[in-house]
Order: C-alpha cells, then sequence, then structure tokens
C-alpha cells in the first residue's frame, strides 16, 4: 500500500464559529483508492502557509510511503532538517497527515482505530463543554452582559448544558489573555473568577464539575492567588495557570493548592509532556491532537501519564475530524477523565460531516466504522473557503497599556 495524492481544505468556519475561525483538513488517498482523512491544528502562521508546509511533507515524507509505517514517518518528519526537537508547527502538519494514515489503515483493516490503539476501555465518552453564548449570539463576543463578562450570564448557560446532559462545564473569566502574560491578576479579575464559581455552582449544583480555564496568564505568584480564591467551589481543574514553556513554575502552583492542574494544549510530543510529569506540574494532560503528533503519541504520552497516575482529557479547539480522533483515543486509553465537546458535535461541526457524531446525554457514542469513525463531506469543505488573512485564535497585543 502506497500514498499518493494529498488535498488540503481551508474551511472558514461561520458564525457563531465555535472552534475558531477556520479548519485545515487534509486528505490522504492510496494507490488502490482508499482516503483517509486528518486535521492540523497549527496557529503560529496563516493557513496558506501550513498549507505550504504540508505540501512539503506529503512530498518529501509521506508520497509514495506505507500509511502503516506511522513511527518511521513520525522520525522522518520529526528529524528533518537536523531539526529533532519539538516544533508546534512541524508536529501539527505532522499530525494532521498521522492522523489520515490511521484512518486509511482501520478501513484496510475494516477497524475502527481504538481497536487498533488496545481496544475499548469504555462504551461511552464524558464530555464538556466551554460556556458558549446563546442562539444568534457571536461566540467571540465579549461584552459586559456576554457568557464570559457576567457570571449570570454564564450560570444560565451552565444550567442550560447539564440540563442537556453535560456533565462537566468550562469557562475562562480571568480576562484577556495577551502577548504581555504571565502577570498579575488585578483584584477585579480576582474577585470576577471568584463571582463566577460561585454564582455557576449554585445554579448547577452538584451536578456538573466546573473547569476553570486561563491561558497562561499569570504569574507563579498571581495564580495562587487565584487558586486559594477557587478551592471553596471545587473545581475539578485549574487549567494552564501559567505559561506551558516552563512547567517548573508550573510546579509551584500545584504544590500550594488541592486544585488539579491541568495543563497540554499548546505542548507538542512526548518530550514536552515528561518535562510536565517531571516536574508534577499537572496531573490532568490536555493534548491537542492535531498538535501533539497524532494518535500514536498521544497513546505513548497517556502511557507516561498512566506510570504517574496523571489522567488526560483531551483539547479540543478545532473541528470535528480532530475531535474524531479524540474520541478513538479516549476510547481506547485506561486514564481518560474527560473530553472536550463543541456544545453537541452540532451546527457546522456535523454539517462538514457526512454523518454526525453521535452524542447522548453528555457522553459521545464511539462509532463502529472503520478508520477514525467519520468522512469528511468534501462538498461542504469546498463550498466554505477561508477568505480572511486572521491567524486562528488572536491574542490581546495591548491589554497591559494604560
Amino acid at each position: 500500500m502506497k500514498l499518493t495524492d494529498l488535498d488540503v481544505f481551508i474551511v472558514g468556519n461561520p458564525p457563531p464559529r465555535t472552534g475558531g475561525r477556520y479548519f485545515i483538513f487534509v486528505k490522504l488517498t492510496t494507490a488502490c483508492g482508499i482516503v483517509g482523512y486528518g486535521e492540523i491544528y497549527a496557529a503560529s502562521f496563516g493557513p496558506k502557509v501550513i498549507e505550504a508546509a504540508t505540501r512539503d511533507v506529503f512530498a518529501r515524507h509521506f508520497e509514495g510511503a506505507d500509511p502503516h509505517k506511522i513511527e518511521h514517518l513520525y522520525r522522518l518528519t520529526y528529524g528533518s532538517g537536523y531539526q529533532a526537537r519539538p516544533d508546534p508547527t512541524l508536529m501539527g502538519v505532522f499530525s494532521g497527515l498521522e492522523i489520515a494514515c490511521w484512518d486509511i489503515v482501520g478501513k484496510a483493516a475494516d477497524q475502527p482505530v481504538y481497536n487498533l490503539l488496545g481496544g475499548k476501555t469504555r462504551d461511552r465518552v464524558r464530555t464538556y463543554t466551554y460556556l458558549y453564548p446563546g442562539e444568534g449570539a457571536d461566540a467571540h463576543d465579549t461584552g459586559p452582559d456576554s457568557v464570559y463578562s457576567n457570571p449570570d450570564t454564564a450560570a444560565e448557560r451552565a444550567l442550560h448544558y447539564v440540563d442537556q446532559g453535560f456533565t462537566g462545564v468550562k469557562f475562562d473569566p480571568a480576562g484577556a489573555y495577551t502577548v504581555y502574560d504571565g502577570r498579575q491578576p488585578d483584584l477585579e479579575a480576582l474577585e470576577r473568577s471568584e463571582l463566577f464559581c460561585k454564582r455557576i455552582r449554585e445554579a448547577v449544583g452538584t451536578r456538573a464539575d466546573l473547569l476553570f480555564g486561563t491561558h497562561g496568564q499569570f504569574t507563579v505568584s498571581g495564580a495562587k492567588r487565584m487558586a486559594r480564591r477557587l478551592e471553596a467551589y471545587e473545581p475539578l481543574w485549574f487549567e494552564e495557570p501559567t505559561a506551558a514553556e516552563m512547567p517548573e513554575e508550573m510546579a509551584e502552583v500545584a504544590s500550594y493548592t488541592c486544585v488539579p492542574i491541568a495543563t497540554g494544549e499548546r505542548l507538542t510530543t512526548k518530550y514536552e509532556f515528561a518535562r510536565v510529569l517531571d516536574a508534577r506540574a499537572a496531573s490532568i494532560l490536555q493534548p491537542a491532537l492535531g498538535r501533539v503528533g497524532g494518535l500514536l503519541e498521544t497513546k505513548k504520552i497517556s502511557a507516561m501519564a498512566e506510570t504517574r497516575y496523571a489522567v488526560m482529557a483531551p483539547h479540543l479547539y478545532a473541528g470535528p475530524i480532530v475531535g474524531a480522533a479524540n474520541v478513538q483515543l479516549a476510547t481506547s486509553i485506561p486514564n481518560f477523565l474527560i473530553l472536550e465537546s463543541i456544545e453537541r458535535w452540532e451546527g457546522f461541526h456535523a454539517k462538514i460531516l457526512k454523518s454526525p457524531m453521535p452524542w447522548e446525554d453528555g457522553y459521545v457514542i464511539p462509532p463502529t466504522a472503520p478508520g477514525i469513525g467519520v468522512e469528511l463531506d468534501e462538498e461542504v469543505a469546498r463550498a466554505h473557503p477561508y477568505e480572511g488573512d486572521d491567524l486562528h485564535l488572536g491574542m490581546a497585543p495591548d491589554a497591559l497599556t494604560p
């Protein structure tokens, strides 16, 4: 079996744009006609640059290769150009191609990928969602009455999701993340964050876990001050309290608070996660499968985590192909905690697939179809090209300006 063709789809995500401004899907085809789909989560450059990089990596390492040789393809890509170190863009490109290879391998074997990764450890996969605005509102609205700014609005939305079946809701009320993080949270941010926890806990009681999100925004001392405010409300985790680049510093926060620390969406490869585990910086790991190195690399990370009694909570702020890969992994690992879901896999996340991901009462039901379990609707993908030049996510460059 040999890989012969690559297609790349840069798909604009229409309003409310949950999951980002665009998705980058890849399609690999073998000489015998088997098709596999993957998705790249690489956000440091514009999507056209990522497409060019993907075509380069495919031509250098994947074209003509056997898609079963995933370990070999990883080493070729990881070490290219005397690189051989974690690189989020290179590994994002590799991740999308790797997921597509697994899709092909599963289809060739007539098995879902989870059966090739050790088989099922569960029949359903627990999910959580961010608190997003109600129907018709922009997912990026940060006005004073928005779900991101107003604790009462957030509590209403949390109860809405819990009534749908979710047993976990995530929110990040500490303020915009900036190019100048980490910083000390001001008193307003501390008060607002605590009030979010209080109002949401009052609304949902013990029906759902509270997942407190930040984006590496704080200094160690600032994160400790925030953690002390959160403890009374028993959140399941305090996410990325300090920047991911220095897990040794995050470990100080982990040793200070009883709230579990979660991190990993910005990390790539087993090597960066090994530093987190060695430092005891977090007990909940959140790899993004479209960036970290794909399914096999994440399976290795989950095994490393298992030896430290750490658990896995795959991250998702991308499209449903990465989401489908997350489900395959979560179904197969013993130390799975909870999976990020973008609401109930509805709207455009369902439309872009030929069949939507099955979701029932807070859980994804692992697909039984061979491969990653879903198929990209190429007609829909081509009908929604991304026309902008913004990055997938933005940061506030001047949030600290008076």
